[in-house]
């Protein structure tokens, strides 16, 4: 009962706070509806997913956040004038920062502490990372070198061939997880897989039509609500970025982690319960979704919207995603990974976030 009423009381409270100044105690309110709506979307998220299975039920999460956060960039972007030409970019590389390295790191460090080796399928796991650096190259990368616009911008043809480019390689990844390939992305069972300290639902009895529909549209609330809600806590952050001395930037960064809890819940969700290869479904797909449908949208906006629109990313950021590549590489092509592994993508982050707040 709790998980049904909770994403009806997160978008009561968006519809009462939208639009308004908000003072301190209602920001402390905003955030705890927040927080709960979150663990609400992750619920509502399992039920789907053990209705419909792997992948199907990863790629439901990872899409319905990733459109509702295209929704917010683009509000956000047209509301908030010349300050914001960089938001989709520092939203979208913080996206794949935090996936890429977060996501993956902690749900191969707990699954690692649980069984010592996270075994998953290098076939499906190797394909979802390639897509997902062949996207963000083609949307974040060339445009920090091509010359037909001054600054770190794509001339109008050069963005829509990336926006088509991006919008087809996403479609043609979910066909082969979801059709070609699907084996590739079913999690690997383990020796030992059960314990006492771990839930497990194998043999538990999936949920009804009537229930996953009504887990689906409460999952969809639930996320309505996360991104409203944080778009609702956005004034407050810039507020704090500003008086920590922070970058512009970094709002980016925070907006980003706040959309991805979902997502990162239910990856930790699935590593303690020894499906790693759930997790890194979540991971690498969010980090696809995130770029293959928001550079699409955004270049369909920039036709309203006023001003550059900065996409290339800065030396320390290139930087950063050629050291992601070389580690999800050495992570992702044996098919087994210990904690050490985890912990080098959590270092990463880590790095990524400091050079945000210090640059």
């Amino acid at each position: 009962m709790r998980a049904a009423i909770t994403p009806i009381i997160a978008v009561a409270t968006l519809a009462l706070t939208w639009a308004r100044d908000l003072s301190p105690p209602l920001v402390v309110l905003v955030a705890v509806v927040l927080g709960a709506a979150v663990l609400s979307a992750v619920h509502h998220a399992e039920v789907v997913a053990h209705k419909v299975g792997e992948p199907f039920g990863s790629l439901v999460l990872a899409v319905a956040v990733t459109v509702i956060e295209v929704a917010l960039i683009v509000t956000l972007m047209i509301s908030g004038g010349a300050k914001t030409q960089s938001l989709a970019r520092d939203t979208v590389f913080a996206a794949v920062m935090i996936t890429c390295n977060g996501l993956v790191g902690l749900s191969l460090l707990v699954a690692a502490l649980r069984r010592r080796v996270a075994v998953f399928n290098p076939e499906g796991t190797g394909g979802a990372f390639a897509t997902v650096i062949m996207i963000a190259t083609l949307s974040l990368v060339l445009p920090a070198f091509t010359t037909s616009e001054p600054g770190k911008e794509f001339s109008p043809s050069q963005l829509t061939f990336a926006a088509v480019a991006s919008l087809g390689l996403y479609l043609l990844f979910v066909f082969t997880q979801t059709v070609r390939h699907r084996d590739f992305f079913l999690p690997i069972a383990q020796k030992g897989q059960r314990s006492f300290f771990e839930e497990d639902e194998s043999h538990a009895d999936p949920p009804s039509v009537r229930d996953a529909w009504g887990s689906l549209v409460l999952l969809l609330v639930a996320l309505v609500a996360v991104v409203g809600l944080a778009e609702e806590e956005s004034p407050a952050i810039e507020r704090l970025v500003a008086a920590a001395g922070f970058p512009q930037s970094f709002v980016g960064v925070v907006i980003a982690s706040l959309v991805l809890l979902p997502e990162t819940l239910a990856a930790v969700r699935a590593a303690r319960r020894g499906r790693i290869q759930t997790s890194l479904n979540l991971a690498y797909g969010s980090a696809m979704a995130s770029i293959g449908l928001t550079i699409p949208a955004i270049a369909l906006a920039s036709i309203w919207l006023k001003g550059p629109l900065v996409l290339g990313l800065g030396a320390v950021q290139l930087v950063l995603l050629a050291l992601t590549v070389v580690i999800s590489m050495l992570t992702v092509v044996p098919g087994r990974a210990t904690r050490l592994q985890g912990e080098l993508h959590l270092v990463l982050l880590a790095a990524f976030v400091f050079l945000a707040i210090n640059p």
